[in-house]
């Protein structure tokens, strides 16, 4: 080891940070944190209770199943966008979906915290796309670079669509331009 490698003197909570960095930028981090950050107070509101002194509010209605059970899949689904972010736009508009079947459901939306958020996660997991691949030396893919700027020996004949000729059909022209079953 040379002293000038920093590779075995770099401190632990930076090469989480990085590695945690890397993680975060391959997937739709945001849209699944907002997504479940808008599942909890769906699932949540309908069950609690606040005491102010000797008297106890609950907020408990009919439709707390509903709200759990929109709430639990809105978490299931921020996950999902984590986890398996190649069915992100699925996702994202079952979260939208969820949103806005939760403001009759689960008291207006989990008193509108949960809609909005839940929204927005779901939005941003429809719009979130992977990143393009870059080479190990920086340059942009091939597919990315104009054919002016690449050298003559990157030219492929592969990549040419070929001319398809208009050509006369002799066949179609004897039978009177007919099918031969009609």
């Amino acid at each position: 080891m040379s002293p000038e490698s920093t590779g075995q003197n770099e401190h632990y909570i930076r090469v989480l940070r990085r590695r945690f960095r890397a993680w975060r930028g391959h997937r739709p981090f945001w849209a699944g944190l907002f997504t479940m950050a808008g599942g909890i107070p769906i699932a949540y509101f309908p069950y609690a209770s606040m005491k102010l002194g000797n008297m106890t509010l609950a907020m408990s209605t009919t439709a707390g199943a509903g709200s759990l059970i929109i709430g639990v899949l809105l978490i299931t689904l921020g996950l999902t966008m984590w986890y398996h972010s190649i069915v992100r736009v699925f996702a994202g508009v079952a979260a939208i979906l969820l949103a806005l079947i939760s403001i009759p459901v689960a008291n207006i939306g989990g008193f509108v915290i949960g809609f909005v958020f839940a929204l927005l996660g779901g939005a941003l997991s429809i719009s979130w796309a992977p990143g393009e691949p870059v080479d190990a030396d920086g340059k942009a893919p091939v597919a990315e670079v104009p054919d002016a700027e690449r050298p003559e020996d990157e030219l492929q004949a592969a990549a040419v669509p070929q001319q398809q000729g208009s050509g006369y059909d002799l066949a179609a022209d004897a039978d009177g331009g007919r099918h031969r079953a009609g």
